[in-house]
């Protein structure tokens, strides 16, 4: 469903019928007289738009293994490419987060335990084992920024070592203290002079230039990730994104070109990622997500977080709509009596969430404000993510972020758990298996371990950064 930006009515005049005039016969000028040709029946074109065709680039059939760490649940898929460039889920697994703050492993041994056990689930409905894992990156606070990288190329043809090799230098360059780059992805290249160059192999030049779009994390927050897998006896074969792992499941190829923002509400965190030209041009992440709206609802009506979730599931809204004084509700209370309950109405639960999801949407609008990266920013906005399941979201955040917001489901995945209402819940995951079955490529990130730039001196300061 589609929300417009909230406005004047335009008015747009009708589409006039054109007939275009039969052509006349042409008479043969000399010869025999050929019969007419009959035209070949052809088959009806497909009713489908072109965004939802399959793409070009044949999926890789796997099997794959990805998980998604978030702060209310930990999701396992288990999913193989098909011949018709979509996802089949071969198993699923989830339990409830435990030991998980904000994206942000706290507490080792929980987290083990609820990995292991929405690890096994999975394997054990797709009757295989898996010894490594696709894993989000929404831990050790993430950041994105662009930076330049040049590499001489001295007059001869641009070659794929070349294109790794700048994004090495690239991603050495992007090095920080205490910070590790997770994604260096390519936005343009510059050939010499020629600006905006997608794919500069086979170019001559002497000075191949890149514009790299980095997003890094805290090493310690990494390294404490890759401490609870291997207990659970996993290597991580990939870290993608939140932002970019649910624009993936949920944004067509024309969105991705043309300019829009993917904006997953999650339990914990609110991660934002603006694509334009068919690549990710920015991420951002909030503090804030659908866990603060229950905690609010806990304390504003003094009831518990199990009982408070309920009421926002059934009955929450962001806007209070007519009606809502109707049809008191029943709330237990905390306290020592198990069987004290109170009555109320729901334009009082919606009086506390409203101010909350307010608050998120201009957040997401400041920091889309802040983005600078052109008119991709301003594009449509995409809401995925469980507390995009809020009722009446899209209205208020058409308003408030004053772009036309739809709500975004996983596409051309089949056998996703639960049903297609609370598919937005699995965005993140399912655009973990897309990454790993081959939309890698389509983002422009090679894989730079053996494509480092030379010298004696780099060399032995990668093989100290390597295992230091």
């Amino acid at each position: 469903m589609t929300y417009p930006v909230p406005g004047p009515v335009s008015t747009t005049l009708p589409a006039t019928r054109t007939t275009t005039p039969a052509t006349p016969a042409v008479p043969a000028i000399r010869g025999p007289a050929v019969p007419a040709r009959v035209p070949r029946p052809r088959a009806p074109a497909p009713l489908v738009p072109a965004a939802e065709r399959m793409p070009a680039r044949k999926l890789r059939t796997g099997p794959f293994s990805v998980l998604d760490i978030g702060s209310t649940k930990i999701v396992c898929l288990i999913g193989r490419g098909e011949p018709d460039n979509t996802i089949r889920i071969l198993g699923h697994g989830w339990r409830r987060s435990h030991g998980v703050r904000s994206g942000g492993i706290v507490d080792l041994r929980e987290a083990e335990s609820a990995i292991r056990n929405a690890v096994a689930q999975a394997e054990d409905m797709a009757t295989e084992r898996r010894d490594s894992i696709f894993v989000n990156l929404s831990c050790g606070h993430p950041e994105s920024r662009h930076i330049n990288a040049r590499w001489p190329i001295g007059g001869r043809e641009i070659t794929k070592a070349d294109v790794n090799r700048i994004i090495a230098e690239g991603r050495l360059r992007a090095v920080s203290e205490g910070r590790s780059a997770i994604h260096t992805l390519p936005l343009d290249y510059a050939v010499d002079d020629t600006q905006e160059v997608l794919d500069p192999r086979g170019h001559l030049c002497d000075l191949l230039s890149a514009r790299l779009h980095v997003i890094d994390a805290n090493t310690t927050a990494l390294r404490n990730l890759e401490a609870v897998l291997s207990r659970v006896e996993l290597k991580i074969a990939g870290m993608v994104s939140s932002p970019l792992a649910s624009g993936l499941a949920v944004m067509s190829e024309d969105e991705r070109n043309l300019g829009a923002t993917v904006v997953d509400m999650g339990g914990g965190l609110t991660s934002i990622g603006v694509f334009g030209e068919g690549r990710l041009l920015h991420t951002a992440t909030i503090p804030v997500g659908g866990l603060h709206i229950t905690r609010d609802i806990a304390q504003g009506l003094s009831t518990s977080i199990d009982s408070a979730e309920r009421l926002k599931t059934m009955y929450g809204s962001a806007e209070l709509l007519a009606g809502d004084d109707n049809d008191p509700i029943l709330v237990q209370l905390i306290g020592d009596n198990d069987h004290h309950y109170v009555r109320i109405s729901r334009s009082k639960i919606v009086s506390i969430i409203h101010p909350r999801v307010e608050e998120t949407l201009e957040m997401i609008r400041d920091r889309l404000e802040m983005a600078a990266v052109g008119p991709a920013a301003d594009g449509r906005v995409i809401l995925t993510g469980g507390g995009s399941l809020l009722e009446g979201i899209g209205p208020m955040a058409a308003r408030i972020l004053n772009r036309q917001v739809r709500l975004g489901r996983p596409r051309r995945i089949v056998g996703l758990p639960e049903n297609s209402a609370t598919w937005p819940m699995f965005s993140t995951s399912a655009g973990l298996l897309a990454w790993a079955a081959g939309a890698a490529d389509e983002m422009g990130e090679p894989d730079t371990r053996d494509a480092r730039p030379g010298g004696l001196v780099r060399r032995f300061v990668d093989f100290i950064r390597d295992r230091v």
